[in-house]
């Protein structure tokens, strides 16, 4: 395992360290706790889509009325339509 002395320091009211490069975290978060004398540091799982919707706030606003169309035809694999014909590339013709 990989080991290397590092300085503390106080940021404000807290105390920090510098990561060195070879330990660089993944991500922009990160999960701490402690195991006996051992503080543990790992990258914090990314958050799924629904944690991310779940936290933005409630719109409160009242959205116009949407008119309900007749649905179009849709497209058939059966019988494509024809393609148009390409216009004659430069110097043919």
């Amino acid at each position: 395992m990989a080991e290397r002395h590092v300085k503390l320091f106080k940021n404000g009211r807290n105390q920090a360290l510098r990561i060195p490069r070879e330990f660089q975290l993944p991500g922009g978060d990160a999960i701490i706790h402690k195991e006996g004398q051992r503080l543990i540091i790992e990258p914090a799982p990314p958050k799924s889509l629904l944690t991310v919707l779940a936290s933005l706030p409630t719109l409160e606003e009242d959205f116009p009325p949407i008119e309900d169309r007749p649905a179009e035809p849709a497209f058939s694999l059966a019988s494509p339509a024809p393609l148009p014909n390409p216009p004659p590339l430069a110097g043919e013709g």
